[in-house]
């Protein structure tokens, strides 16, 4: 059996304490008052991500010489963390804008592309999409209908992308393309696209159930041409990038989830001590009780299994079936979370006045996003059946 005790730490250290502290200050300060304001205007926080941008917190996993802040996975998931508590829609945005578009450039792109991309994305001056999901594509990754065809010293585009995040906002955006439709999924590239191209074509922005500050759009592509240069890696390398970029996005869902219940949690026992019922505070009935004590048991496991993660992550070890366990467990924690939390808050939780109204709609989109709860139990199997 594994010995955790020598295979990492959680103890954090007194940079990673300051980093959790900021944000949570930042978020309580900042974020907290308008939350329902972004909500229900679907409005993007441009502000708030360019501030963020200015803390360091855009481009948290870039190398400080790209103008990121250099840092790892568990910084990563700390913050990731504190904004959820807050406000999940916004910590969508950064853990899309950090996780997918930048961590591809900043992975898998060349050293001209990344002097090129990665100093205005890690500042937040620009936001990053990443479209690899298509209406007739979405756990099926590898059946993307998109083609890029090579001619002469560019690529033309042709196709669209479902459920874009930051289709609308972005600058930059990261396309998932087949450049050779005879070799499947070895056959799909990756390309960067600045926005105002020829024929991309910015499309619907959808109405969501929640998270709904975060922007999420149809994107198509109509004979857009792309530069030669603009290829990230070489051809056939783009459905392997996206996995290893997948890998560590499951990462930050997972810390998502770990916030936003902390936070439907925290709001549970604040509502819980003030509310009366019979003559007394309802946290004394033990019914209560037990729903706060099995809320807090599961976040503190999920907790400790995210920042475990991070650091196998952090220190190079292979995490693939660690980050869909995570993954997977953590996001259904907090749907659990979430729906006690609206229990506990009985008829008021079912208005918007109330904080968990909006935690049990942003909920829904953690065990749907980066990969279904049912994709990450089958990765889990099948890297079970691997050792077996």
């Amino acid at each position: 059996m594994e010995n955790l005790s020598q295979s990492f730490s959680i103890q954090l250290s007194e940079s990673q304490q300051l980093i959790q502290s900021t944000v949570r200050d930042y978020a309580e300060k900042n974020i907290r008052p308008i939350v329902m304001d972004l909500d229900e205007q679907q409005k993007f926080p441009f502000e708030i991500m360019h501030e963020l941008g200015e803390m360091g917190f855009m481009g948290i996993l870039v190398p400080e010489k790209y103008g990121g802040a250099g840092l790892g996975y568990l910084e990563y998931a700390i913050v990731i963390e504190e904004l959820a508590k807050v406000d999940p829609s916004i910590a969508l945005s950064v853990a899309a804008h950090n996780g997918l578009c930048t961590s591809h450039i900043n992975l898998f792109a060349n050293e001209i592309q990344k002097e090129k991309y990665l100093p205005s994305l890690s500042t937040g001056k620009k936001i990053g999409a990443w479209g690899l999901t298509e209406a007739w594509s979405g756990s099926d990754a590898a059946s993307l209908k998109t083609t890029a065809e090579k001619i002469n010293n560019y690529y033309l585009l042709n196709g669209s992308k479902q459920f874009t995040t930051h289709g609308t906002v972005g600058k930059v955006t990261v396309v998932l393309a087949i450049t050779d439709k005879s070799k499947n999924a070895k056959g799909i590239s990756a390309f960067i696209l600045d926005k105002g191209l020829k024929g991309f074509i910015i499309g619907k922005k959808e109405n969501k159930l929640g998270m709904r500050a975060s922007d999420t759009t149809q994107l198509t592509f109509d004979n857009c041409e792309v530069a030669e240069e603009n290829l990230i890696g070489i051809e056939g390398e783009g459905f392997k990038q996206a996995m290893k970029v997948l890998e560590g996005g499951r990462i930050s869902i997972a810390a998502l989830s770990v916030g936003l219940a902390q936070g439907a949690l925290n709001a549970s026992v604040k509502y819980s001590s003030d509310r009366k019922q019979f003559g007394k505070s309802i946290n004394s009935f033990q019914s209560i009780q037990f729903k706060l004590a099995n809320m807090a048991t599961e976040i503190e496991a999920a907790r400790l299994m995210t920042y475990k993660t991070a650091i196998k992550k952090d220190n190079g070890e292979a995490i693939t079936k660690d980050a869909a366990i995570t993954k997977l467990f953590a996001s259904e924690v907090a749907e659990r979370t979430a729906n006690e939390a609206v229990q506990i808050f009985g008829g008021y939780g079912f208005i918007k006045d109330y904080p968990v109204e909006k935690f049990y709609r942003d909920v829904k989109l953690l065990t749907i996003g980066e990969g279904t709860s049912e994709i990450q139990r089958i990765v889990i199997a099948r890297e079970l059946l691997k050792e077996d």
